[in-house]
């Protein structure tokens, strides 16, 4: 049998520039990305320490401003529970365990 002729390669096969112009690859959709679970920190009404003590430490672990902080420790006070912040889940773990510290209560759980 006669060998085959080599087949020529077409341009739009080719990685080369075609003549006049230059090859254009089709664009990649960007990489989609689900957000992280949100969990929520939540502060339990706390009979033993200083009302100033609980709103400090709202401020300095939950990284509050100062009027959100006490509105929060006023209400955990009042109705025994408040909403602190809705995080990823390493760092609602982390203000829970420095809470724990101070000897304050704080839970959290997935945020609905």
């Amino acid at each position: 049998m006669p060998e085959a002729a080599p087949r020529p390669i077409s341009p739009a096969a080719s990685h080369e520039p075609i003549e006049g112009g230059t090859a254009v690859l089709p664009e990649a959709p960007p990489p989609q990305r689900k957000p992280m679970p949100g969990w929520a920190v939540l502060l339990h009404n706390d009979d033993v320490n200083d009302f100033a003590f609980v709103a400090r430490s709202v401020i300095e672990f939950a990284r509050l401003p100062h009027a959100d902080a006490l509105e929060r420790t006023i209400e955990a006070h009042e109705s025994g529970v408040a909403l602190l912040v809705v995080t990823h889940r390493e760092r609602a773990e982390l203000i829970e365990e420095q809470f724990r510290t101070r000897g304050l209560t704080v839970t959290i759980e997935p945020a609905r």
